[in-house]
């Protein structure tokens, strides 16, 4: 069974950065597009990055391209989100998906992402 564990979510200062991480086991890493997604209580799951199976292609929401990044490693099944410029709205509980078919590019569709991890916390307030 796919297992997608996020980490590193945390309490921020508004301009401040955090990076999370999801460590993902039990399929091929390397030949699955990787997607960042968050939610907020109460609202829809909205997508905030993806990447390509390669690494070689990223994606972002409009929301937050030029602050956040997204990368991978695919020698320790890894996929990281680099969040700089914290802003109040992007609190959300961030979750990290797994594309269901590999070697797919990303979608912000959620039901063609078939796996999803726990979720960590991220809240940003002074």
């Amino acid at each position: 069974q796919v297992q997608l564990v996020e980490s590193g979510g945390d309490l921020a200062q508004p301009g401040g950065s955090l990076r999370l991480s999801c460590a993902a086991s039990r399929f091929t890493f390397s030949s699955y597009t990787m997607g960042w997604f968050r939610q907020v209580l109460g609202k829809e799951r909205e997508f905030v990055a993806g990447i390509s199976w390669s690494g070689l292609s990223t994606y972002y929401a409009d929301s937050v391209k030029g602050r956040f990044t997204i990368s991978r490693d695919n020698v320790n099944n890894t996929v990281y989100l680099q969040m700089n410029s914290l802003k109040p709205e992007d609190t959300a509980v961030y979750y990290c998906a797994k594309r269901s078919s590999p070697r797919t590019l990303w979608t912000p569709v959620l039901a063609l992402y078939d796996s999803w991890g726990q979720g960590t916390q991220v809240t940003v307030s002074s």
